[in-house]
Parts: C-alpha cells; structure tokens; sequence
C-alpha cells in the first residue's frame, strides 16, 4: 500500500498569468475548485494518508489552504521559500519527509479524472519495485487536452519507456502523476534541476515504466485552457 504523495505546488506559474499575479497557480479555480485541491481529492480518494506539498511563489496563501482543508491527510511542508529549486531539486529537498518507501508524485496544475478503474489503484497493481524505480501515468497525445506538445515517450509491450527523438512526435503525453523510489532520488547534479535527470537514470537502466491513463485529462497551464476543461467537464 502506498499511502504518501507529493504534490509539486511551488512554482511561478508563469504561462497563468494575469491569474497568477495576486494567488499562487495552484490555487487558481477550475470548475469550482482551486487546481490543487482537484489534485489532493483524487490523493485522498485514492488513498492516500500523507501528503508533503513544496511551496516557494505566495507560499504563505498555499499553506493556509492546506491547513483548512477538513480531510484525512496529514500534510508537510518542504519549504522553498529561499530558492526554487525545480522538480528534481524539490524532490530531493523532500526526501526526508517523504520516508523511506515508494510514493506518489502529482503535479498540481493538471487535472484528471478516472476512468473505468481508480487511478491510484491501477497505477499500485503495476508497481513493482523489483523492477520499476518509476513509473509513469501516461495519457495517448490524441487525449491529452488542451495540450500543445508533440508528446514525451514512447511505449513498448511490457510498458518500458524510451524518450521521444528530437523533431519526432512520440505516442504518450505524461500526466504529471508518477510512482517514484526514493532509491532513485540520489546524487543531485546541483540543487536546482528538473526531474528528468532521475527518469534518464532509469530509462538507461531499464527501470522506467509507464501505463496509460483510461480517463480523462488537461493539461490546464494558461487561462485560455480553463474554460474548455471547464466545458468538457460539464459535458462529460
């Protein structure tokens, strides 16, 4: 059972703006809610009991509203208020919170929601540590929602990834949910870098997995997005 998540909300939100002015891009609404609590239901429904939240732009506005939620997990703050370090460097920066097991990872500006089977349940059946350092949640580019990109990865028949090539157009789009090992999450190259120095470590070693996501998803990064999400979601 993997019980503990990390949910990436510390950065600029930059693409967001004007939204993002005045509030953190996490707490920007969709549908009615802010974007990270969209997130931190489909944690919680999954299952999952502890949830460590990094926090860097307006830092202050994201830890009070995870200090009023009223649900079942209990939260932790890895403070990056100093320095942001991006995704890798806040993962490493959070490691000591995030215990000595494998965890979830989800980032707060995407949105999805389940298909036939819960999310979080699909991704725990596949999960195999003997074999995985991550593994990915992965939607086919032709479901990627108001996504722009020419896709992330492709995927062979027992789910191993391998990168897109350059100028190519690769077959999957990654949601921004993931399992990861805490193994993998050693000898940062500096502090600040992004996640994607541990998935080439893994992908070199053949540990590198993906599955594909049966629902829906958006990628909701710039204002213009939010009303589509908001329309598609409304017409299911």
């Amino acid at each position: 059972m993997i019980d503990t998540a990390m949910l990436m909300a510390a950065g600029l939100g930059k693409r967001m703006r004007p939204l993002t002015a005045t509030r953190p891009k996490p707490l920007v609404k969709v549908a009615g809610k802010p974007l990270m609590d969209h997130a931190l239901d489909r944690l919680e429904a999954g299952g999952i009991r502890k949830v460590v939240v990094n926090v860097h732009y307006l830092a202050d506005t994201v830890e009070a509203h995870i200090a009023a939620r009223k649900d079942g997990i209990e939260f932790a703050v890895s403070d990056e208020r100093a320095k942001l370090l991006e995704t890798g460097g806040g993962l490493m920066k959070a490691k000591p919170l995030l215990g000595e097991e494998p965890f979830f990872c989800a980032n707060s500006d995407n949105l999805w929601v389940d298909g036939p089977n819960e999310t979080l349940g699909v991704m725990r059946r596949i999960w195999d540590p003997g074999r995985m350092d991550a593994l990915l949640l992965l939607v086919p580019l032709a479901r990627a929602n108001c996504h722009r990109g020419p896709g992330d990865f492709h995927m062979d028949a027992t789910g191993r990834l391998a990168r897109r090539k350059t100028a190519h157009v690769a077959p999957f789009v990654f949601t921004g949910v993931q399992i990861l090992s805490p193994s993998l999450l050693t000898d940062p190259p500096s502090d600040v870098f992004s996640t994607n120095v541990f998935w080439n470590r893994a992908i070199e070693a053949g540990r590198c997995y993906g599955v594909s996501h049966q629902g829906l998803w958006f990628d909701v990064g710039t204002p213009q997005a939010i009303p589509v999400v908001e329309s598609m979601i409304a017409h299911g």
